[in-house]
């Protein structure tokens, strides 16, 4: 008896636990990406078209949607950035369109914990609103986000579905944070990577090249065997229009990247030294 029992009670308890498992309709979505020196993070729900019409059909044009499913399409910021004149605090905001045929406006709405759209929206909790035209695109079976066109200083918020898709070009603070960290660890005690970032940051953004050129050097001096801190300072040289300075530099990265068997620096230098010596 004790054993019927104990089976019935096995039985029944593994009947709670089963749980139906079958794909969500509009599955969940994470966006993580670094732009410049700003972590940049979207989560959204992706639903799909399944043979529906989607702008002005199933996303009305002129009304507020949610863009996307289920509860708030989130995007946060680890700093202020900027779309256009608008500059955006740090922090996480809800993502709302107003969608229209020609033409769309992005809201990034403070509140973030709606599921769908507000009941009661709240024009104090706009933090900016951005319009952009809507632009005509391969068809996307699900609801997208992505950037794109990254660079030191910004990139593009992509919003699409279907045909239809938006492009959101957007700035972060990269050249404050970065010289601010630069000074920082210069009056400190650096190391030559410290020099060797410093430079090169300051050669891509075609900053003080005079610096950039100090810079390099105390790296060198740290570290007189990388074939790379060479390689960034016959560009620095060059840049400054020292053009005997830059080919003997490369020389030297040429030398070392053969000891060292880098295909690449060996390719890249002979190129520099052929076209600087013409």
């Amino acid at each position: 008896m004790k054993k019927i029992i104990y089976l019935l009670t096995l039985s029944f308890s593994t009947a709670v636990l089963a749980q139906v498992q079958t794909p969500q309709p509009s599955p969940a979505a994470k966006l993580e990406q670094t732009v410049g020196l700003t972590e940049v993070t979207v989560e959204f729900s992706r639903p799909a078209k399944r043979g529906r019409d989607i702008m002005g059909a199933l996303v009305p044009y002129g009304e507020v949607w949610r863009t996307g499913a289920n509860k708030n399409t989130v995007i946060s910021f680890s700093d202020a950035v900027t779309f256009g004149d608008q500059t955006l605090a740090a922090g996480s905001y809800a993502i709302f369109t107003r969608p229209g045929e020609n033409q769309w406006e992005v809201f990034f709405y403070t509140a973030t914990d709606n599921w769908g759209t507000p009941a009661e929206w709240d024009a104090s909790k706009v933090a900016a609103t951005v319009e952009t035209d809507a632009l005509t695109a391969k068809s996307m079976e699900s609801f997208s986000i992505w950037i794109s066109d990254l660079n030191n200083n910004g990139a593009t918020l992509n919003i699409g579905w279907d045909t239809k898709r938006v492009a959101l070009p957007f700035g972060v603070p990269t050249v404050a944070k970065a010289t601010a960290s630069i000074k920082e660890a210069l009056n400190n005690t650096p190391g030559h990577r410290d020099y060797y970032s410093a430079a090169i940051y300051y050669l891509q953004e075609g900053q003080d090249l005079n610096k950039a050129k100090a810079w390099i050097a105390k790296a060198i001096e740290g570290k007189d065997d990388a074939y790379w801190y060479f390689r960034q300072q016959s560009l620095i040289l060059a840049g400054l229009n020292d053009t005997a300075g830059a080919i003997a530099s490369a020389k030297q990265s040429l030398a070392l990247a053969e000891k060292a068997a880098n295909p690449d620096y060996v390719r890249m230098n002979k190129a520099s030294i052929a076209e600087w010596s013409k």
